[in-house]
């Protein structure tokens, strides 16, 4: 029997982790194209730490501009179905899912209803709550760095930020593509992508990737911490450079706009969408096992704050996750 309560995590107002609170909700109910999922594990990521701060100050156009219009966090989850509409089809009580929306699902909670038309599909079989929940966000904004190119067997790569969360998701899938990618990454996280067969590893710890003898055919800034003006010159003719971030002054999209009449190197700002497309990707990667999300940390759903400020120090590796399973009801 499903609790009437649960625990979430909530927030009044922007700000630092600690304004954060962990308190007893009743239990969402499912409209007619709902499901109810008792979340068992999700992320935080940097959209969270975003949200959660307003920062930069664009983000209150999409979550309120004097205070959050939700009070619960998160993107992604990882569960399984208790409860749904009467209109409902193609899902089951006891059915193992996963969903996405980078723009907030709430779902920093014990339990969140959702509709069947958003990006929400089967775990595949054998694939943990953990695995499926880590993988989400790191191969949607992987999955839009690449569609907004035309990739070709053999062609080079360097992937900043390669062991974040969107960077490793980008590394194993430009590899198996056939292309060529070289890592930058720091020093605790070398053996890990050697271990997914990159061949060029560059600790930015030790070297400046910046300074390297060699050009690509794109640049894919996975944590958006370099700039188009700093690499330019690592470019091939007609190069591309690719930011998951709006960069210093929020330049990348003007960028991008400017660059897109020239001929040679230039800078595309991937706005990501098609967010069912993505999970129904995931779902075959992690499937058929071309792709395994990176791990760094596993929290307890009452350390939330920690893991926001442990996220918040940028050195995180891979994914951070939140684990619900355990929390009690009420």
């Amino acid at each position: 029997m499903i609790s009437s309560v649960m625990k979430a995590s909530l927030y009044s107002q922007y700000g630092p982790p600690s304004v954060l609170r962990l308190e007893d909700l009743p239990v969402p109910v499912p409209s007619d194209s709902e499901i109810l999922v008792h979340v068992h594990a999700t992320t935080v990521n940097r959209t969270d730490c975003a949200m959660l701060r307003a920062k930069p100050w664009i983000m209150r156009l999409f979550t309120g501009l004097l205070r959050p219009q939700k009070p619960i966090l998160g993107t992604d989850f990882a569960g399984i179905v208790v409860g749904m509409g009467n209109s409902v089809t193609g899902f089951g009580l006891g059915d193992k899912v996963f969903g996405f929306d980078d723009s907030g699902l709430s779902s920093h909670a014990q339990f969140l209803s959702i509709s069947v038309n958003k990006a929400i599909g089967h775990i595949p079989e054998g694939v943990s709550f953990e695995h499926a929940a880590a993988s989400l966000e790191g191969v949607h904004y992987a999955f839009n760095f690449m569609n907004k190119v035309n990739l070709t067997k053999g062609q080079k790569m360097l992937v900043n930020g390669a062991t974040g969360a969107i960077g490793s998701a980008l590394v194993q899938l430009l590899m198996n593509k056939g292309l060529q990618v070289s890592a930058v990454g720091n020093t605790k996280n070398i053996d890990v992508l050697k271990k997914m067969g990159v061949e060029k590893v560059i600790d930015y710890t030790a070297e400046d990737f910046t300074q390297l003898n060699e050009t690509f055919d794109y640049i894919f800034d996975a944590v958006g911490k370099s700039t188009f003006a700093r690499c330019k010159h690592l470019l091939s003719k007609n190069g591309v450079y690719i930011s998951s971030e709006l960069g210093p002054l929020m330049q990348n999209p003007f960028l991008a706009l400017l660059t897109s009449f020239s001929k040679g190197r230039r800078v595309i700002f991937p706005v990501p969408t098609r967010p069912k497309e993505t999970l129904q990707m995931t779902q075959k990667e992690l499937q058929t096992r071309v792709f395994t999300p990176l791990i760094d940390r596993v929290y307890t759903y009452n350390e939330i704050d920690k893991a926001f400020a442990y996220v918040e120090t940028g050195e995180k590796s891979g994914n951070v996750l939140i684990d619900w399973a355990e929390a009690p009801s009420g």
